[in-house]
């Protein structure tokens, strides 16, 4: 029901959006959020849409780098991402939740996209 894409190689400096396609049910009132995991590391927080037109929220390490942006005629949301550094490196992974909980925490998520690769080369 989440088709994530637009992953690829790309070197530092440059940028990638990717995309995140729902389909399936109405994704409308539900929030949706990017996730990342790099090689021997545990899956974080990348950035969330909240659905409540509550302002988009970053990670630290994404923070005026990256930009969460969503079509709601399309039901597809999007991951800008500029400057990218070789610790971006990793699989993304677009994820929605339709309930109350905290929207950093990865247990809270009921939907998955598959994951797409991104690389960062130096």
């Amino acid at each position: 029901q989440l088709q994530a894409s637009g992953g690829g190689l790309v070197q530092t400096g440059g940028s990638l959006r990717l995309s995140c396609a729902a389909s399936g049910r109405s994704f409308r009132a539900i929030d949706v959020g990017w996730f990342r995991q790099a090689p021997g590391k545990q899956r974080e927080f990348v950035a969330v849409m909240p659905w409540r037109g509550d302002r988009p929220l970053y990670a630290v390490s994404v923070m005026g780098r990256f930009t969460i942006s969503r079509d709601n005629a399309k039901d597809t949301w999007y991951l800008q991402m500029n400057s990218l550094k070789p610790e971006d490196t990793g699989v993304y992974y677009c994820a929605a939740k339709s309930n109350s909980g905290n929207l950093y925490q990865i247990l809270n998520y009921d939907y998955w996209g598959q994951g797409t690769q991104v690389t960062v080369s130096s």
